[in-house]
């Protein structure tokens, strides 16, 4: 299973922002960042705002922030939350799959899918930043 890039990214930027100790990064600055096209961190950054993982403020002091929530969010939720549920293979469709009536790997894909999920639930934002990867998230976007 392959992660959406949009999933890669919210995660990459929930890290980010979990390490930051009083810093208030825009969208645009986190974009350059982590090298990524503008309007694609800010598709992302809504989403995380609209599931209340992420503070953003506009104007003259204003920044990315987590919320109280995305400080607690499991990592299983904000990937399931990205990636949706839907199948791992297209079973039906514009061309359904002949198998469809009577296919026993549907139902092993969707096992090995929700197992996926189930081992990302008990890891938190702490549990993926700690060292050695908080100070490294640090250190992106940074000229040496």
């Amino acid at each position: 299973m392959r992660l959406l890039r949009s999933t890669d990214l919210a995660l990459r930027l929930l890290m980010r922002l979990a390490v930051l100790e009083g810093g208030t990064p825009t969208t645009r600055e986190v974009a350059a960042d982590m090298e990524v096209p503008y309007t694609h961190a800010a598709k992302v950054v809504a989403e995380l705002q609209h599931l209340g993982l992420v503070d953003a403020r506009r104007g003259r002091g204003g920044g990315l922030s987590l919320s109280d929530r995305g400080r607690t969010a499991s990592v299983g939720a904000v990937v399931r939350a990205f990636e949706g549920d839907g199948d791992v293979v297209e079973c039906e469709g514009d061309s359904p799959c002949p198998l469809n009536s009577g296919c026993r790997l549907r139902g092993a894909l969707r096992r090995a899918q929700e197992a996926f999920f189930a081992s990302l639930d008990p890891l938190t934002l702490a549990d993926v930043t700690a060292d050695p990867t908080g100070p490294l998230l640090l250190q992106i976007g940074r000229t040496p």
